[in-house]
This record gives structure tokens, sequence and C-alpha cells, in this order.
């Protein structure tokens, strides 16, 4: 059976954001939660937890173990046990990198159009940012990362998405390899997000940036909520490089803040769900497939680079003359797509639509889409 064939009755029984945001008569697309029933061995895992009443706070490193053994079996490398620690979600880990190794008006680098909380993230709590966006092919620009950390207001950290969100863009060894020898070259602390790393299209490889020799003087923050549908149960991990000191410099309690369900559930996904994620991905790919013949058939205008990483597609609608294309669906087509211009000011003719769904849901929605024009 599917793991996307839930139906839309089966989904609006669900509470979280996605399903309550938008009235019914809304096609939600938006946030990136997957439609899918999440693997038995989590249910089973928090079941048998709550049944013993085993919900106090958590011990042991199994969730690191965990993480190390898929790390193995799935890109052939292994982090040692002193690498890693307990970390809240891959945003709150951020967070105390950046508050434990930078200032108050220190200027951090990210590559824009970018996950919306980095931005949130860097403005909240004081800093800068530093713009170098992706080159038009979508790709990491090397000579402007170069550019920026030589310039006269030199950034403290660069805070690296892998794989991108929103695009999709699985970075290369020798894209990461050169952006850790900029970072060291010019002593930026380099953070990288790769909460993303499991959700790859079937035949294309991600580099887990601390599995190449140059990049020891990474901090990666990760957590197995987004792979498995698990933003419900907030933990997560930092995964220091070998020469990577920023992970020493953490404020009080950074820690602290995985909590035991998330230690378990997180655990037996990453124990035992590794085929189910990779099932999700045989089908994600299917739907960006089923999305490129439906732009093409019925809203030709959109441009659309297909991209291996992520569940996620970034659309361009520059082409439909709309003066705000996320409000207009909204509101035209009853389709919710994330605005475009929350990844970036000058990206408001863009929207992000989330492929892990029915594909019969995405059907609806582009031809809504089509329609509403």
């Amino acid at each position: 059976m599917s793991l996307l064939s839930l139906s839309e009755a089966e989904l609006r029984a669900r509470t979280s954001m996605k399903w309550r945001t938008y009235p019914e008569d809304v096609l939600p697309l938006f946030v990136a939660e997957m439609d899918v029933l999440p693997p038995r061995p989590v249910v089973d895992a928090v079941t048998a937890a709550m049944e013993i009443g085993d919900t106090g706070y958590p011990h042991g490193t199994a969730y690191a173990e965990a993480y190390a053994d898929m790390a193995e079996r799935r890109w052939g490398w292994r982090p040692a046990p002193g690498q890693m620690r307990r970390a809240g979600d891959v945003m709150n880990a951020i967070l105390g990198l950046l508050l434990g190794n930078t200032s108050p008006g220190d200027r951090i680098v990210i590559n824009p159009p970018v996950y919306p909380p980095f931005w949130q993230v860097i403005q909240g709590y004081g800093r800068r940012i530093s713009q170098v966006p992706l080159t038009a092919a979508g790709r990491l620009d090397l000579e402007g990362l170069a550019a920026e950390f030589a310039g006269e207001n030199k950034p403290a950290a660069y805070l690296l998405c892998s794989p991108h969100n929103p695009t999709g863009t699985v970075h290369t060894p020798e894209e990461l390899s050169e952006v850790a020898a900029l970072c060291t070259a010019y002593d930026v602390v380099l953070i990288v997000d790769e909460i993303h790393a499991v959700l790859i299209d079937p035949g294309t490889t991600f580099t887990p940036i601390l599995s190449l020799p140059r990049a020891q003087n990474a901090v990666v923050a990760f957590s197995a909520g987004k792979g498995w549908n698990l933003a419900a149960f907030k933990g997560g991990l930092y995964i220091a490089g070998r020469d990577a000191p920023a992970v020493n410099h953490l404020p009080p309690l950074a820690n602290q803040s995985t909590g035991q369900m998330a230690t378990l559930a997180h655990t037996a996904a990453l124990a035992h769900g590794q085929e189910w994620v990779d099932q999700v991905m045989v089908e994600v790919s299917a739907n960006k497939d089923l999305l490129g013949r439906l732009l093409a058939q019925r809203l030709p205008q959109v441009r659309w680079q297909r991209e291996p990483g992520t569940y996620l597609a970034w659309l361009d609608c520059s082409a439909l003359g709309l003066e705000n294309p996320a409000r207009h669906f909204l509101d035209h087509a009853k389709v919710a797509l994330n605005d475009g211009a929350t990844f970036g000011a000058v990206y408001g003719q863009f929207v992000r639509i989330n492929l892990a769904a029915n594909p019969d849901l995405i059907d609806r929605a582009i031809t809504r889409m089509a329609d509403s024009l």
C-alpha cells in the first residue's frame, strides 16, 4: 500500500498546523508536514512507553548511536560518540550555536532563497544578515561566499542548509569541501542544517558534510523529525567535526531540550524506519514527475527546476502577472502554498509546494490553480 494514500477525509481528522490553519475548502500544501502514518516501530515505541509510564527525563545515548548506525549504513561514514550530543529541534540547536559563538551585531551569512526561520533566528536575536544568494542555476555561489568572507565586515558565522530548502538542491562534495575551506581560511563558524538529509530522490547521493576530510570545522544540527514526520516530538543532535570548537561554546541548558518521547520516537525511526523513508521518497519522486506533467499541461507559464532533495518544490510564477501568487492561489483557487517572500524579500513571485501528499490532492490543487487564472 502506498504511504501517501491517505484520503482528505482521514487527513482532516488531524489537528496539526497543516490541516487546521485554513478552512476546510482550502487544500493545504504549504507547511512541511507529510501526509503519512508514522512507521509502526515508532508507534510501538511511544505506545509501550506510555503504557508503563516511561514519561520521565531522557537518559543515555541511544539516539546518537542510532544516528551513527544509520550514517554508516546509508553514507559509509560513522561519527564517533564524542562528536554527538543531545540538542533540541534543529532551529533550537542553531540558536544555541549562534548564541554561544557570535555576539549581537555580528553578521551571519545565508543563501537566499532559504528557510524562513533562518532569517528569524538571526534577526530575532540581534545578529545581522549577510546574503549570498544561490546562483541562477540554484547552486552555492562559492565566489560570492569568498568575497563576503573577505570583505570589510567579515561575518562571524555561515548558516548552510543541506539539502537546500526550498529549492531541493543537493550540494556536491566539492561544493561542501570548498565551503568548509573558506570558513577555515576566514575563521567563520560553519553551522549546517541537515534535517532533510534522508529526504533524497532514489539514485541521488547525499553527502554529510562531516564525512569530508576538509570539513571537520563544521557543526551539524540534525533531527529525525523531518524525515519521519515527527515534528510533534521535539528532539535532535549536535554533531561536531573534529576541529569544531563551536560546539563547546553553548549557552546553559542547550543540551536539555530533547524530551523523553522524542528520544524514543526518533531512535525508533532511525533504527527501524530506513525502508519506510526510502519508500516515502520513491512516492515523492513520482509526485515530482506528476507535478512536472501537470505544470506542462495546465500551468505552462510556471517555471520549476526539479531538484533531488526534500519533498518540496519551488515554483517561479513570474510569468503569470500576479501581484502576489501565493495570495491569489489562496483566495481564488483555495490552495494554500508558502509565499516565496518569506524565503527572501525578492522572491515574492515564487511559491513553495509540499509534494509529500496524496497524488490526487496535488492533481486537484494544480487544476484549481490553473482554473483560477
